[in-house]
């Protein structure tokens, strides 16, 4: 009877040596440098969360209101959202050219890029509120640029460092490093708005509103926006220090020497002999693979081979980052409602700047990083899909949670004038659901969508492809930035803040709208591979031994 095996010997040594590599000292390093970039990424993304009550009170305060300076509407939004745009695009553009390029080259660009408009957006300039906000929303701009880099970059290239048994836990920690940044950049507020309070003792805005902003305050933003290009210059070198990775190398620029060698450093082994196989042999597999591969992105090839995968990456990345950043850069607004942070009136715009940042510092201890490292810690057991899955459900679900009984939660609710806190009301049980959304959107779809892109698509295209998800899912970003703030208002034009001209949705229908795109999230997340456990090549169909069969006879 005729039986078909898999000819082991049709694999390249170097990728080979990669996938069952012990990890090492050098695997941890490359999560260090790749994960500082995201720490940069997430610092500098969502402090402005923090500073924007801060810049309102700095720059568009109006004495006959009675009340603190806020943004308007339209320059909130903007302030919040510019940088997701800068993102949208860097992520098309620096994967798309990583993979022509190389990871390496291309990796030095974003880090020089956020480094310099970190520095530049702590001295926007200009004779006017208008002019300041206009040249820090131009340099966030193009910060986020450099930052949409980082995505395609720092995934592809942990990935393909990566061995197979832990290729999820190290790309996962890469991400993490996001959790990491939204913390310190919250500790970061913190100390300088603090330091600053101790220093000048500001009253509040009810004791003397003019002087409760002092001039000193606007040093305050820029200190805590130019400290986010430390981490990024700290790691420049060593990301100038990192070989290309082997699969770029050998699979794309088809320089199988070069990988050998490369990897022979890294591995601390030797690649360069030819062990048990031939080096013709050798050559000719990586060219098979080439030619496997060859196929454009934009070509009914690839629809039949990854169409699928794209959809899924695009559109649950899309979903989950909607639902996700609608609530993370708008939390502040709720911290208000719940007690967390009291009415404006009574602090200083200092201490609402040290409060605020209190506030997120404390949702991200309890929620959003031990999501993340939980994340690190299970994904190469249960594996993607489940993690994915599991993490949409609970999201949309603790959200239906918080919408489908949501006036009760403040029912009674009013504010103490004797010591200006919020009372009554089930404040507690609306915090908890709250901050288990963010632990199962970590523990969940915001870390799995980062990592699957990576590892399902062919090398000359895994950056792109990564790209393209990245940026559907920063278009999620980007219409919660923008538009989360406007349906959520209330459906009465009576009820509406002041420089809100538009009845919205209503704060629960606005929830109810993130509870079902979290649930469409988890039925297309049904149609995702389980990538667990496989090599790149298996994942993307590069490998060789898919189409090399050898006829065994057995009687």
């Amino acid at each position: 009877m005729a039986t078909t095996t898999t000819n082991k010997n049709d694999q390249l040594n170097v990728l080979d040596a990669l996938d069952t590599a012990k990890t090492q000292w050098y695997h941890v390093t490359a999560v260090i440098i790749s994960g500082m970039g995201f720490f940069t990424d997430a610092y500098d993304l969502f402090c402005i969360s923090l500073l924007t009550k801060l810049l309102g009170r700095i720059y568009y305060y109006d004495p006959s209101t009675g009340t603190p300076g806020e943004l308007p509407v339209s320059i909130n939004a903007a302030v919040s959202g510019i940088a997701l745009c800068g993102t949208f695009t860097g992520q098309l553009f620096f994967g798309w050219l990583g993979d022509r390029l190389g990871r390496k080259r291309v990796y030095g660009i974003t880090s020089m890029i956020m480094v310099v408009f970190s520095i530049a957006s702590g001295f926007s300039f200009g004779s006017s509120a208008r002019a300041v906000i206009g040249t820090l929303c131009f340099f966030r701009f193009w910060l986020g640029f450099g930052i949409g880099g980082d995505y395609p970059l720092s995934a592809t290239i942990m990935s393909e460092y990566a061995n197979t048994k832990t290729r999820g836990a190290f790309v996962a920690a890469v991400f993490a490093m996001q959790g990491v940044g939204i913390l310190v950049a919250a500790v970061v507020t913190m100390a300088v708005s603090g330091a600053f309070m101790v220093a000048l003792r500001a009253p509040s805005f009810e004791e003397s509103p003019g002087l409760s902003t002092p001039h000193e305050a606007d040093y305050v933003w820029r200190i805590v926006f130019m400290l986010g290009s430390v981490p990024a210059a700290l790691t420049y070198y060593w990301r100038m220090k990192m070989p290309e990775t082997a699969r770029y190398t050998a699979l794309v620029a088809g320089d199988l020497d070069r990988a050998n060698a490369d990897m022979s450093k890294v591995l601390q082994v030797d690649l360069t002999d030819d062990h048990h196989r031939g080096v013709d042999h050798q050559f000719k597999i990586a060219k098979k693979v080439q030619a496997q591969s060859s196929f454009p992105l934009f070509s009914s090839r690839f629809a039949r081979r990854h169409g699928l995968h794209l959809f899924v990456t695009t559109t649950t990345w899309f979903l989950q980052a909607f639902a996700f950043y609608s609530q993370q850069l708008f939390q502040k607004d709720i911290y208000t409602q719940v007690g967390f942070i009291k009415p404006a009136k009574t602090m200083s715009a200092l201490q609402e700047a040290l409060v605020t940042a209190r506030a997120q510092a404390l949702v991200a201890l309890c929620g959003t990083v031990p999501g993340y490292w939980v994340t690190v810690a299970l994904i190469d057991r249960l594996g993607r899909k489940p993690i994915q899955l599991l993490g949409f459900l609970m999201m949309g679900t603790f959200m239906y949670a918080l919408a489908v009984p949501y006036e009760s939660y403040w029912r009674g609710k009013h504010l103490d004038a004797a010591t200006g806190k919020y009372q009554g009301g089930h404040n507690v049980g609306f915090v908890v659901l709250f901050a288990l959304t963010f632990f199962f959107a970590n523990f969940g779809p915001n870390s799995t969508t980062f990592i699957v892109p990576a590892e399902v698509f062919p090398a000359r295209l895994r950056s792109t492809c990564h790209g393209i998800s990245a940026g559907v899912g920063k278009i999620g970003s980007i219409l919660g930035a923008f538009g989360f703030v406007y349906v959520s208002q209330p459906t009465r034009k009576s009820e509406l803040p002041r420089g809100y001209h538009h009845p919205g949705i209503g704060m629960r229908n606005a929830l109810l709208l993130l509870a079902s795109a979290s649930m469409l999230g988890f039925f297309i997340s049904l149609l995702m591979p389980e990538t667990k456990g496989k090599s790149l090549e298996e994942l993307s169909g590069e490998s060789v031994m898919n189409e090399s069969k050898v006829d065994v006879q057995s009687v």
